[in-house]
């Protein structure tokens, strides 16, 4: 019998080896026995939960975070200020204490990301409670609150190291950015002005450039751990799903509202060119991510032609979920050497 790969996570998850340690074993029987061949089909691995008892504990914590916030509510409480910061840390400190048993010692996960969004909620009425405090006005208010969430988040990752908390961090960061534009005399009059680069607003390029800062940060995870079985990959997942929307959803909505025939080639252009990025990066999650949004984006405004478009795209991403071992393969044996190629996930080099 041999080892599997999810031997070695689960060695990983009850302590008997390090995630440095399995990832030298991973990398050394690549090596021997070609990389790509034995992966399979857990290159991008994706777990929510692992068995009832997770779910279970869930509702628990769920249902116990509801009665501290019916027993704490805002409404009894007043105006934000100094009683809602001493509410948030009492709350932030008993989410603490129960991660470190459900995250550190149990190791699970749906318990992890739960209690994350509980530390985020408390972080958010914390930082709430303190921009009141500095006479800040209704733009400056929602920045300190965006960043002091994310900054509690981002000390919430260093203790416990959940992946699902980048999520977090990664859109405490568009907040932060959209509140201090606004805050600057920017004015934001509609939801498409963060989608539309033709908007008069600076709103959509900074959606763009943040956008790219995240993918960044997540291939520099991801490129720390190729052969993801370690949470650094992990949390590489979760910037991409933030970070391929603002990117994706900007330049379609563009596209689209350009309404031409041009402009609707250079649209299947830029999704083939998504498309082959999210292959050579091996990231699947980053394409469905920014396709979403395409879709719902094709409802409302191709409107006619709607259904047409969902069904070549729908037909296009069956087609390349069902290649996409066989054309990353291809694909990575035709580019040249460039910068980083070694550092993704390996493939079986020399086949098709």
């Amino acid at each position: 019998m041999s080892l599997t790969r999810d031997d070695l996570r689960a060695a990983v998850r009850v302590g008997a080896i390090t995630e440095a340690q399995a990832a030298h074993i991973l990398a050394l029987a690549d090596a021997r026995a070609g990389a790509r061949e034995n992966l399979d089909g857990l290159d991008e691995p994706f777990e929510l939960f692992r068995g009832f008892n997770e779910v279970f504990i869930v509702v628990g914590l769920s249902i116990l975070y509801i009665g501290w916030s019916g027993v704490t509510g805002l409404g009894l409480l007043g105006e934000p200020g100094a009683l809602w910061m001493a509410v948030a840390a009492a709350g932030m400190a008993g989410v603490a204490a129960l991660a470190r048993y459900f995250t550190l010692v149990r190791r699970m996960i749906a318990p992890s990301i739960a209690l994350t969004v509980m530390f985020a909620l408390s972080a958010l009425q914390f930082s709430a409670g303190l921009a009141p405090l500095l006479s800040a006005n209704t733009p400056l208010v929602w920045a300190i609150s965006a960043a002091g969430t994310g900054l509690l988040l981002t000390g919430y990752w260093l203790v416990f190291r959940v992946p699902f908390a980048m999520l977090g961090i990664a859109l405490s960061v568009f907040a932060t950015g959209f509140a201090l534009t606004l805050y600057g005399g920017a004015a934001f009059t509609d939801l498409q002005d963060a989608f539309l680069l033709s908007a008069e607003g600076p709103f959509a390029w900074l959606t763009v450039a943040l956008g790219l800062v995240g993918a960044a940060v997540a291939l520099g995870f991801d490129m720390s751990d190729p052969h993801r079985v370690t949470r650094r990959s992990q949390n590489g997942f979760w910037l991409h799903v933030v970070a391929a929307p603002a990117i994706v959803n900007t330049a379609a909505l563009t596209l689209f509202d350009n309404g031409s025939a041009l402009a609707l080639g250079a649209l299947v252009a830029f999704l083939a060119v998504m498309a082959l990025f999210a292959v050579v990066i091996d990231r699947r999650s980053f394409l469905v991510a920014g396709v979403g949004y395409v879709v719902a984006l094709a409802i409302t405004v191709v409107e006619d032609q709607a259904f047409l478009a969902i069904l070549l795209l729908g037909a296009g991403l069956v087609l390349l979920g069902a290649t996409w071992e066989r054309l990353r393969t291809a694909l990575m044996t035709a580019l040249p050497a460039f910068p980083g190629k070694d550092r993704l996930p390996p493939y079986a080099k020399g086949t098709a």
